[in-house]
């Protein structure tokens, strides 16, 4: 059997690796690899800021060196922190997942809309679809404005994300919706419920582009 995924949560806070762990349970698949949920110790207890960001890429580049047991590493941070570093040290493919949820998120609607944690994110994120070359599909982003631990443990955190995908989906025009943060992947699917269109954790979508990814490994 090929080596484990390893999703990295790049902030230091805990609850997020544990909520990514829970999220990605039904990935875990008999005779499949293993999907290990790490934290990156060294980093910032959420990252909200361009600095975070960048602060992130070296010590993620050391554990990607390290991890050499791995099949696909996954980083866990709407902002792909450090992923071009990363893909310049391993062999190892390296998934971001904010580039994980745009692509999927594409071929489930025209357009697409993506929930914030903050306002600040949202020029760096814009960049980020610029360069993918996909920034006419964005039909729209607005922030939830809140920390990304209140993401991860707030329960007031589904309503405002009930306001947020409502404005995004009927004010916007967004016939998907992406969580711009790992920390709000337990409300993926009440959020899909509650505004009957289809919401993208970017870290499943992540995990499952890397499930084929490993598993294309084992049949070579």
């Amino acid at each position: 059997m090929s080596g484990p995924i390893v999703v990295i949560n790049p902030n230091s806070n805990q609850a997020v690796t544990d909520g990514l762990d829970q999220a990605l349970a039904g990935f875990r698949l008999t005779g499949g690899p293993a999907i290990e949920c790490v934290t990156l110790t060294e980093g910032p207890f959420g990252i909200e800021s361009q600095r975070d960001v960048d602060g992130v890429a070296l010590p993620l580049g050391r554990m990607v060196e390290a991890r050499t047991d791995a099949s696909v590493f996954i980083i866990a941070c709407y902002s792909d922190p450090g992923i071009d570093l990363c893909r310049s040290l391993s062999r190892i493919p390296v998934l971001g997942i904010q580039e994980s949820g745009v692509l999927t998120a594409m071929t489930r609607a025209d357009r697409f809309g993506v929930i914030a944690i903050a306002d600040a994110s949202i020029p760096r994120h814009i960049r980020y679809l610029r360069r993918m070359g996909v920034e006419g599909r964005l039909a729209g982003e607005r922030a939830l404005n809140i920390s990304v631990d209140d993401s991860a443990r707030n329960d007031g955190t589904f309503a405002r994300l009930v306001e947020v995908g409502t404005r995004l989906r009927d004010d916007d025009g967004a016939g998907v919706l992406i969580l711009g943060c790992a920390g709000m992947a337990r409300h993926r699917a009440p959020l899909e419920r509650e505004l009957s269109i289809p919401v993208i954790d970017p870290t499943q979508a992540a995990t499952a582009m890397a499930l084929g990814l490993s598993l294309s490994q084992q049949t070579d």
